[in-house]
């Protein structure tokens, strides 16, 4: 009887044990289920990367969840290759409940393949309304870009002023703008250069003005259209280099359009800021680079909080109440910078006594016509255009600067934010002594400490 007691025990607690392995199978199945439904159905993901270089930039969130009708995403490729792109394009359906993504495939649809014009794989196309674009590329860049197509109805042009050795944009040197150019193009501004002296008038079809770096005098009917355009309800960004001296080369001063800024509230001082900030010593610049880091809440440059920008061979400006316009600061140079106006000596001194010392506002925005009885003007002045060249405008926040001021000034301010990001270079630099150090302990050092960890446990068993 006590034997069957035993085994009655025994048979009971196998069953128990059998019941709660069932049981936690059963919850480990039902947990697994609910996690892939609401992976599903909440598609959320989370960016480590310092830059956030796998998420949709602040601009592109800003177009997706403002629109005001649905969007469609079209894929067109081969099924077999539509998950290189779901990863992108499900980033923007995350973004608005009006983003939709259909996926085509060109074997399978070649009718709508053929209507969208698509002759190459892995391309998208983006449908508002009746409105449809294709993107430039498979990119954050691309995709909103073609977004950016589909909302605007207009064409919108860059100009820019030509003839008094300006910066221009078909130049790929180190001074040239051929690669704010592009940026501008993926924004979806056409852009021209415009020759103010064979025709002193600036056309209606220009949506923003640039003088990009005059190094000579403007005559005086090329500041008269200039003055017109903007005074009429035009858009001009004024980008204007310190006049240097140098034995070779010289810039003028251009006191004819230095006058017309006066007269709208804003000076240019005709100074070289030098800076002794700390952080341009740790990032490899000179003094004669501005370190920006601090801005005003003006919309240019509300969004670069925390971004840092640099202003290479660049004067300090003035602002004063005209009444004729309303000027606020951008932004200003560090408590460390100070100001030469010597210029033309062979060598400029920093911590020499006549330097004004800093900080030294280097850009201004201003509104003509605040009566609001006419047409508003916009300009946008800073002391340098070395900035935006080819040779600068990949230097931290300077593109987003850029295009963030001709998106103001052509009245896009649903465009102005941190724009799709590069990818960050984030290779290790390490001199010769850390790299034999690092390969010594990865070659020798670990194996020979795997070596006698197993020895001494080997040891001790025995």
């Amino acid at each position: 009887m006590g034997g069957d007691f035993g085994k009655t025990r025994i048979g009971a607690r196998q069953t128990r044990y059998a019941a709660y392995a069932v049981l936690y199978t059963l919850v480990v199945i039902a947990a697994a289920v609910v996690v892939n439904v609401l992976a599903k159905r909440y598609d959320k993901s989370w960016d480590a990367t310092p830059n956030k270089r796998f998420s949709l930039s602040p601009e592109t969130a800003k177009i997706v969840k403002g629109l005001k009708q649905n969007a469609t995403i079209l894929y067109f490729d081969q099924s077999t290759h539509f998950g290189q792109a779901r990863d992108l394009l499900r980033e923007y359906a995350n973004l608005s409940p009006k983003v939709h993504v259909q996926y085509v495939d060109i074997d399978k649809d070649p009718t709508l393949t053929r209507a969208d014009g698509v002759t190459n794989f892995g391309t998208a196309v983006v449908q508002i309304g009746d409105k449809k674009e294709a993107a430039a590329s498979m990119t954050e860049e691309g995709i909103t870009g073609a977004f950016i197509r589909d909302i605007k109805t207009s064409t919108r042009t860059v100009c820019f002023v030509s003839g008094s050795g300006e910066h221009q944009t078909d130049d790929s040197g180190r001074y040239g703008l051929s690669s704010f150019k592009d940026e501008l193009g993926k924004e979806s501004y056409e852009t021209q250069t415009v020759d103010l002296i064979t025709k002193p008038e600036v056309s209606s079809d220009c949506t923003v003005l640039v003088v990009a770096g005059p190094t000579h005098d403007y005559q005086q009917p090329e500041v008269s259209a200039i003055q017109k355009y903007v005074e009429s309800g035009g858009r001009t960004m004024f980008l204007l280099d310190p006049p240097l001296q140098g034995r070779t080369s010289a810039i003028a001063a251009n006191d004819g359009l230095n006058a017309v800024l006066a007269g709208w509230g804003v000076t240019p001082e005709k100074d070289l800021v030098l800076d002794q900030s700390p952080i341009g010593q740790l990032i490899g610049v000179g003094p004669e680079v501005a370190l920006v880091t601090h801005y005003e809440s003006q919309p240019i440059v509300s969004d670069l909080k925390g971004t840092a920008t640099g202003f290479p061979i660049t004067q300090s400006l003035a602002i004063q109440s005209t009444g004729k316009a309303s000027v606020d600061k951008l932004f200003a140079s560090s408590d460390s910078s100070e100001a030469a106006t010597n210029l033309s000596g062979a060598e400029l001194r920093v911590d020499d006594p006549k330097n004004r010392k800093g900080p030294l506002t280097l850009a201004v925005a201003g509104t003509l016509g605040m009566d609001a009885t006419g047409p508003q003007g916009r300009f946008v002045v800073v002391g340098g255009a070395t900035w935006i060249t080819n040779s600068f405008l990949d230097f931290q926040g300077n593109s987003d600067l850029a295009l963030n001021a001709i998106n103001w000034l052509a009245s896009d301010e649903d465009l102005i934010s941190i724009h799709p990001k590069r990818p960050e270079d984030q290779h290790i630099a390490m001199t010769r002594s850390q790299m034999i150090l690092v390969r010594s302990v990865s070659q020798f050092g670990l194996p020979l400490l795997m070596i006698v960890l197993g020895t001494v446990i080997w040891w001790r068993r025995r």
